[in-house]
């Protein structure tokens, strides 16, 4: 499959395959501030995915930065995963986080992964079988990142792209965060957005928790011929973004800027607009 995204209808006839993993990495809190109604509960048979502690950096004072690859090998081991998993990921919200999760597989060279598009209320929907959320230990699989430093980016690239504008760069917040009409919620943070970027919230690349139509988003993402950096307040809502880019226009490089406005808008030597 090239598509970066799986349907329930998918999901649902694959479910014997012995190579895949379905994995749930659904976040209780973000900073959206919206609640799942899916609250303890799982697909059944999938793994949780823990993108705060055992697939970020806990050593880096940012939130969800991106993890060495040792780290996320022996995560992503000790969940049982091998090199010829085929992995689909889900979240709680439809889509929110699960997109992160897909894009940390990629950059650690797995290639058999995909989002589950609609998330768990899609899959809930079709009454296809749940369970309670539980901790399980696994026989620990044989999977080895290989990272790709090109999809990622540090706030030097980004700002020595201001000038050079190689690639074009945006941002996933809301508008009334991006035009700096709101104040942060995180505390200590200024206003605005970095300068030259353009702002596409990630809401609009998606309707009751799944991606527009190919058709839709054509018209919702401006096309560039450039390479592509996304950032939002924590690296996450950019992945989404992202990958609605990929589903349209996945010859574009792409590269998220990990530190994202938590990063840029706490160091006040960096210029915003």
């Amino acid at each position: 499959m090239k598509s970066s995204i799986v349907s329930v209808k998918w999901l649902a006839n694959n479910l014997q395959d012995p190579t895949l993993i379905i994995l749930d990495a659904s976040q209780q809190v973000n900073q959206a501030k919206v609640a799942s109604q899916f609250q303890d509960v799982q697909i059944k048979d999938a793994r949780y995915f823990d993108i705060k502690n055992d697939f970020s950096d806990i050593t880096n004072p940012l939130p969800n930065t991106l993890p060495t690859a040792h780290i996320f090998t022996a995560a992503a081991q000790k969940l049982g995963i091998n090199s010829d998993s085929k992995i689909v990921i889900y979240d709680s919200l439809g889509i929110y986080s699960s997109p992160r999760a897909w894009w940390l597989f990629t950059i650690m060279g797995h290639e058999n992964v995909w989002v589950l598009d609609g998330g768990l209320p899609a899959y809930a929907k079709e009454n296809l079988p749940l369970e309670p959320t539980a901790k399980r230990v696994y026989a620990h699989g044989n999977f080895e990142a290989h990272f790709n430093p090109e999809t990622v980016r540090t706030k030097e690239q980004v700002l020595e792209n201001i000038q050079t504008k190689e690639a074009i760069l945006i941002d996933a917040c809301s508008n009334d965060r991006f035009t700096g009409e709101t104040e942060e919620p995180r505390e200590g943070l200024r206003s605005g957005h970095i300068p030259g970027s353009s702002n596409i919230p990630y809401p609009n690349v998606l309707r009751d928790g799944h991606f527009l139509t190919e058709e839709e988003l054509v018209k919702v993402l401006p096309q560039h011929n450039k390479p592509i950096y996304f950032s939002c307040g924590s690296g996450v809502t950019a992945c989404i973004v992202l990958m609605a880019y990929e589903i349209v226009a996945n010859n574009n490089p792409k590269a998220i800027y990990d530190g994202s406005w938590t990063e840029w808008g706490q160091i006040a030597s960096l210029p915003i607009e």
